[in-house]
């Protein structure tokens, strides 16, 4: 296993804090650090941590000279540095993306057989990075020891630490597939494949491309670096519970082959692809040009002991609770998912918000070019991670920004511009709180994100208000910028097992009656330009402390264990009316009704 952390108490990525050290622990990977211990100490720490461990190679990877070998780290959050054999190999800032090194060279180098990988990891937000957060000096000494600091951060969720991701090494040949870029579209029943292929290593490389249908035929085939694949009577990727063979995947086959001076070198790469069409009007919001509504969820990667670390168990048990409450798409609050969660979505139709990290932006020194300029790369490696997802319908470049502050507008025009630029192929919005008078960023989206808490944030327990205060912020956010509108967040605080009725606030009858209040003037807006509701929030999950913090944020309408609340089954029952009311039917003579509950896929 991985040791790790060790850690002093530096804060910020300074090289010169690295010789600090503490404890050494056996740590696993992927996890968050923070909770696998019973160190208090552990939990809340901020700084420096290092991870180490030995791997033994395969003897072919240490001689063949041919052979590319390739450290990738599926995210390190924050900041990490990598060394291998005590070689400085790479460096990143940003959780939730990976990033690699070539260490070709220093594992082909000598005798060894074995390489050691040192990652140290610092955890510090401060206003330029995504999420922002401060460092805070308490300098009163009668209050405070000397040095005594804590990080602040303007977003709810724990700032769990740590390799939340795989850690990998994995061979290609010298000459290699570098990247590919698919887009789609259809021409009347004709599916169109557009792909873009990337070698490295050799400008004299043979292309050759195939598509196979899910039976494994061909049915499509091309050959050079780019061009269109036509594919007749196509399958189209269909959204779950929209069609009555959802998320139909083609396999993308590329080989290169080349002719090097030590010879012939061939790579085989396979990517899925779903060919299907995104547009937005002014008042819809169109998959394959049928109209699409977003019933579904906000999500977090958050569970017990593991904090962010991934888990197949946990997210095979995420999305059946999804397939079983009829959801048919989640954002992804408030950062990048693994890239399993993405394709896993691909494969089951559930249809995603692709959120950066962009999160707590709320300080006005969080809007300058330093921050600007990190949020852009940040784009670019989630664009280029996440492009060929038929799942992913929307990019989300921000949550809950201070919209309205002056330096905003351009900050996020230019975010946003910069997205489109990366791929024009999908829309771009940001989800906002701000007033729809003072939002200096929505002219720049293609779909209005709006979050609003009536009757918990404010009007406490009022939940007579709540069909006035959210017709009013429906009507004023269309009248200004006549685009469609989704419902990003609401919800209740609700511990589960609580009772009274009438409902009071933290119950689970006075969570079910909100919902129902939003329903009823979500059901009257969705007849004209409302396009989507997620809840806030699918389950359970850890904050900082704070005394409105009962251990997390209780908003979930299942507990963090995954356990339903009363709320779970008044949505289940909402999600599968309105997947009955939305579904396409390509023929009338096929048409079947859904019921009241699950069907067989």
């Amino acid at each position: 296993g991985w040791k790790g952390p060790q850690g002093g108490w530096g804060t910020g990525p300074d090289l010169t804090l690295l010789s600090q050290s503490g404890p050494t622990l056996d740590m696993p990977v992927p996890s968050s650090f923070n909770d696998v211990g019973q160190d208090a100490q552990l939990r809340s720490f901020v700084g420096w941590v290092w991870y180490e461990r030995e791997a033994v190679l395969p003897q072919r990877w240490t001689q063949d000279l041919g052979t590319r070998v390739v450290l990738r780290i599926g995210s390190a959050h924050y900041y990490a540095i990598v060394w291998v054999n005590g070689v400085h190999v790479a460096e990143h800032e940003g959780g939730h993306l990976p990033f690699e090194a070539d260490i070709s060279k220093l594992v082909q180098s000598g005798p060894l057989s074995s390489c050691r990988i040192t990652i140290a990891i610092n955890n510090t937000l401060t206003p330029h990075t995504l999420p922002p957060g401060t460092i805070l000096y308490k300098t009163d000494t009668s209050k405070y020891p000397k040095g005594y600091f804590v990080q602040d951060i303007n977003f709810d969720f724990f700032n769990y630490a740590g390799l939340h991701r795989s850690v990998t090494l994995y061979t290609t040949p010298t000459t290699y597939i570098d990247d590919i870029t698919v887009t789609t579209g259809v021409d009347q029943d004709t599916g169109l494949v557009n792909y873009q292929i990337f070698t490295q290593g050799s400008e004299h490389v043979q292309l050759d491309v195939r598509l196979l249908d899910a039976d494994g035929r061909v049915v499509a085939d091309g050959s050079g670096g780019q061009g269109q694949l036509q594919v007749p009577a196509a399958h189209l990727w269909w959204p779950y519970l929209m069609h009555e063979h959802p998320a139909y995947l083609y396999s993308l086959e590329v080989r290169m082959t080349a002719q090097t001076e030590a010879g012939p070198v061939a790579d085989f790469y396979t990517l899925p692809v779903g060919i299907r069409t995104v547009a937005v009007t002014e008042s819809q919001f169109l998959i394959n040009g049928k109209p699409f509504y977003f019933h579904g969820v906000n999500k977090h990667e958050d569970s017990d002991v593991r904090g962010k670390g991934f888990d197949w168990a946990l997210l095979m048990k995420d999305f059946n609770l999804l397939r079983w409450l009829g959801a048919n798409a989640f954002r992804t609050s408030h950062y990048p998912y693994a890239e399993e969660v993405m394709q896993l979505c691909d494969r089951y139709g559930i249809v995603v918000i692709d959120e950066c990290p962009g999160v707590g932006i709320v300080l006005p020194q969080s809007y300058g070019n330093a921050s600007l300029q990190h949020h852009l790369q940040v784009m670019e490696e989630l664009v280029r991670r996440d492009k060929n997802h038929p799942a992913i319908v929307m990019w989300s470049v921000a949550n809950e920004p201070t919209s309205s502050l002056k330096p905003a507008g351009y900050y996020l025009k230019t975010v946003i511009a910069h997205t489109k630029a990366l791929d024009p192929t999908r829309p771009v919005t940001f989800v906002t709180n701000s007033n729809f008078e003072g939002d200096l960023g929505a002219p720049y989206v293609d779909v209005i994100c709006v979050n609003s808490y009536y009757s918990w944030y404010h009007d406490y327990g009022h939940l007579e208000v709540i069909q006035l205060q959210l017709r009013t912020q429906f009507e004023g956010w269309y009248r200004t910028y006549h685009k469609p509108i989704i419902q990003s967040e609401y919800g209740a605080e609700t511990i589960a097992g609580f009772h009274e009725d009438p409902p009071l606030m933290f119950t689970e009858e006075y969570q079910k009656s909100l919902l129902e209040q939003y329903h009823l003037v979500l059901d009257q807006k969705r007849k004209e330009y409302v396009v989507g509701e997620l809840i806030w929030n699918f389950a359970d999950f850890m904050t900082n402390q704070s005394p409105q913090r009962p251990v997390g944020n209780r908003k979930g309408i299942f507990t963090r264990q995954r356990q339903p609340k009363s709320a779970a089954f008044l949505l289940r029952e909402r999600y599968w009316k309105l997947a009955n009311e939305t579904r396409y039917h390509p023929s009338v003579a096929k048409s079947q009704c859904l019921g009241n509950g699950p069907f067989t896929l």
